[in-house]
């Protein structure tokens, strides 16, 4: 015994090295959802052979045959269901990107209002905090769709707002732009004012930094950004003609043609999803110290420089990760716009064309696969600009 204790230690079995055991339940974890997987595809497949239904994503190419109401791009219905999926997808990130847009300015006011001196702001900011973020967004997509748009007058009694632009209950009609002899110029014009201003912005805030003087950086760039596309369509044309909707004996004609049901589940989104971004702005200013807040307020700074140089940059490594989440909501809320008749994913993809050509499982596999895609798109984004804003430890 004693020469076994003086000598190497004895080997340890490959059954208790935790190393083997964590690599050994790990491939068998793989396996076993690889055959799970497998069953389900295997069971899939006869159990559609069984009942003569094809599989595949063939129907792509075969011709859709009914009309949609709003596409943002050329469609008819002799098009392809390929043609119904982009105009879904692309009805689907405008709903998307415009709610974002509305939620997070609204709920930026909010936040501020929140904490504002002023008894009236703060005290109606918190009652539409909590009112609106209490009701489930279905229900007040059908409130403003049923109760606010619907009983608009029709179009013979529309209201006008300078003979331009119309509201009835069949939408919002407005003049629409078309191409003339100064477009790409103008776009150019607005390329070069945006460079413009990003080089204004770094050289102020390098001045800013260097000397602590202040530059009129928004009237500057403002200014740019009026300025410069005048000038071009002054020399070059201008870049638009406009066709402007006219009351005729039975309906309104000509311009653009804004859907009630794309207002309702714009609005009501926004609504909703403003009212938590309002309590996470009102989270992410709070947790700024006060220390900062008065020790710029004792170097002269406005309230309104207070809040856009000292508060809300602080503030913003605190409101990005939860704003992330409320973006994400909105993106998959929106799929709630096919309870109206919105012409989305959910109802063009995964409603009319599942009907029609009784594809159920590569309908799904496609909505479901172009929500994951917003998703992850979103998370990668914002993921970025937070690692952007993040302090940086010397």
């Amino acid at each position: 015994m004693r020469s076994i204790a003086r000598g190497t230690a004895p080997r340890r079995s490959l059954l208790t090295d935790p190393r083997v055991r964590a690599w050994v339940f790990q491939v068998i974890a793989v396996l076993a959802v690889v055959a799970f997987g497998w069953y389900l595809f295997h069971n899939t497949q006869n159990n559609l052979a069984h009942r003569g239904i094809t599989s595949g994503f063939g129907f792509l190419n075969n011709a859709a045959g009914f009309g949609i109401s709003q596409h943002l791009i050329d469609y008819s219905e002799s098009d392809s269901y390929g043609r119904v999926f982009w105009v879904g997808l692309l009805n689907t990130l405008l709903v998307s990107v415009i709610g974002i847009v509305l939620a997070t300015i609204m709920g930026f006011i909010l936040g501020v209002g929140r904490l504002s001196s002023n008894w009236l702001i703060r005290q109606l900011a918190t009652l539409y905090i909590e009112i609106f973020r209490n009701i489930p967004p279905l229900l007040l997509i059908f409130f403003v769709y049923f109760a606010v748009i619907s009983p608009l007058p029709g179009p013979r009694n529309s209201l006008s707002l300078w003979d331009v632009v119309f509201v009835n209950n069949r939408g919002v009609q407005m003049p629409a732009p078309s191409a003339a002899d100064g477009f790409w110029s103008f776009w150019l014009a607005l390329l070069v004012a945006l460079v413009a201003v990003v080089l204004l912005n770094r050289w102020a805030r390098a001045r800013r930094h260097a000397t602590g003087r202040m530059f009129p950086v928004f009237w500057t760039s403002l200014g740019l950004f009026l300025v410069i596309p005048w000038l071009v369509t002054f020399i070059a044309g201008a870049p638009f003609t406009w066709e402007v909707p006219e009351l005729q004996r039975f309906n309104i004609r000509g311009g653009w043609v804004v859907i009630p049901e794309l207002v309702s589940i714009v609005v009501a989104l926004s609504v909703y999803t403003a009212a938590f971004i309002g309590e996470t702005v009102r989270s992410g200013i709070q947790s700024v110290s006060h220390g900062q807040t008065e020790a710029a307020a004792s170097l002269g700074l406005r309230p309104g420089q207070l809040l856009r140089l000292v508060i809300v940059p602080q503030a913003l490594r605190v409101i990005v990760p939860p704003l992330t989440s409320q973006y994400l909501n909105l993106a998959k809320n929106s799929s709630l716009a096919a309870a109206i008749g919105y012409p989305d994913m959910v109802s063009l993809f995964a409603g009319t064309v599942l009907n029609q050509t009784g594809q159920a499982i590569e309908t799904m596999a496609i909505t479901m696969s172009v929500y994951l895609a917003i998703s992850i798109s979103i998370s990668l984004l914002m993921n970025w600009y937070n690692k952007r804003i993040a302090l940086i430890e010397r």
